[in-house]
């Protein structure tokens, strides 16, 4: 491809699906292609992710107007852009790392490097004439990942405090995207009826859109959710999962994490999920620790051996966090949310290290994202084997599903991706 280089770039402050404000930044090349990127927050944050920008003005959405980041965009990044090649993505990646020179990205915030990062990669896509999964794939798209779904949202609900965050289901033998889809939603609505009949009274929805949990016991969660699974029919076909987000539950202090109305250590909470994943089929065990428990991290790895042990707030898709945990056997995958660490060669290269070394490499959203999200070109184009999408519930998850469903109807010849030889159980 001919050098395309950068004319302009704009930036604004808009908000995303949880009313929070966000930077949204436009690339505009000299032949007329145009790329547009936002950067999502999140709501549980590990304090290891790169700094996000914002204007701490009390009067403004409660101090979360990002008003700096987006001048930071049009008077620092923009002047230091313009006339770049929009397909250089690492070189342009690095020129802002640079400008903003901190380890965290503090300066000029991650949030408007995050944007600008994403809009020059599809910009470049754009000037190829191809989407942007097709684009980072260099191929056709020959699988698309398993969706998840976060079915029971655990943490402070009501007068109940579930220690997990997530029960997710994971539809590993669905025939096709459809089907998958398909058992999600149903059995979704399946638990609501479940829900009722074991509450007494209708479900609430939780703080991510599930159903909020009935219990703070994980153990009767899973119950309830494999007899739904069961009245649907799909027994064979769903598995579950978990993301505990432990860093929450966890007191600094005594050094314990909180489960069932107790504080336990380390060893014991590590004891007590692997009882768990040798009475359920969990085939993947998310942040079960603090996320600098490193310790207790490995201990997971060695003594859990049915379900795949997953960091998110531990590693941050930080390669450096990345290379020190897998030197520690630490876990065996980690999720890949490239907004963590800010820029769109980072995460490549953090994906890049888990191929080399064989670990899985999973994209998530963030809770109350954005509509549009670039997680999902990486998803299909790095040809993920599964990735987590959330609730079946709310404008930005199914657009997630949409997505892989489309990708799979514009490629007839590719496939749902095979997990057969990634369950542990």
């Amino acid at each position: 491809m001919p050098n395309i280089k950068i004319k302009d770039i704009f930036a604004r402050q808009l908000v995303d699906c949880s009313c929070r404000p966000i930077v949204e930044v436009d690339v505009i090349t000299d032949n007329g292609t145009f790329g547009r990127g936002s950067a999502p927050t999140g709501t549980s944050v590990g304090m290891h992710e790169a700094f996000v920008l914002r204007d701490n003005d009390p009067a403004e959405y409660n101090g979360l107007s990002v008003h700096k980041a987006v001048q930071n965009v049009e008077q620092i990044i923009r002047p230091a852009l313009i006339g770049m090649d929009v397909t250089d993505q690492r070189a342009l990646d690095d020129r802002m790392i640079a400008l903003d020179g901190t380890p965290n990205k503090s300066h000029l915030g991650v949030n408007a490097i995050y944007s600008t990062s994403v809009a020059c990669l599809r910009a470049a896509a754009n000037a190829s004439g191809m989407t942007t999964y097709r684009y980072l794939a260099g191929e056709d798209i020959k699988a698309v990942p398993v969706p998840t779904f976060n079915v029971i949202n655990g943490g402070r609900n009501g007068d109940i405090t579930l220690a997990f965050n997530e029960f997710l289901l994971v539809p590993y033998k669905a025939e096709d995207i459809n089907e998958a889809v398909h058992i999600g939603i149903r059995v979704f609505q399946k638990l609501q009826d479940v829900l009722s009949e074991f509450l007494g009274t209708a479900p609430i929805v939780g703080r991510s859109y599930g159903w909020a949990a009935p219990s703070d016991d994980p153990e009767v969660v899973l119950s309830l959710m494999q007899k739904a699974v069961i009245a649907c029919g799909y027994r064979d076909k769903v598995v579950f999962a978990l993301d505990c987000a432990s860093s929450e539950m966890f007191d600094k202090k005594s050094n314990t994490y909180l489960l069932k109305g107790k504080r336990i250590s380390s060893d014991e909470l590590i004891s007590y999920m692997k009882s768990l994943s040798e009475k359920f089929p969990l085939l993947f065990i998310e942040d079960l620790l603090d996320e600098d428990d490193w310790a207790g991290f490995t201990n997971a790895v060695s003594q859990i051996n049915r379900s795949i042990i997953i960091a998110d707030d531990f590693t941050v898709t930080n390669i450096s966090r990345i290379r020190r945990a897998y030197e520690a056997k630490a876990i065996q995958g980690f999720i890949l949310k490239p907004n963590q660490v800010g820029t769109i060669t980072e995460a490549l290269d953090a994906y890049s290290f888990a191929q080399r070394h064989n670990l899985f490499a999973i994209t998530s959203g963030r809770a109350g994202g954005v509509i549009d999200d670039i997680v999902m070109d990486l998803a299909v184009g790095l040809q993920v084997p599964f990735i987590k999408n959330g609730a079946p519930r709310s404008g930005e998850r199914i657009e997630k599903l949409n997505f892989l469903m489309r990708a799979a109807s514009l490629y007839p010849n590719s496939k749902l991706s095979d997990l057969s030889n990634i369950v542990r159980f």
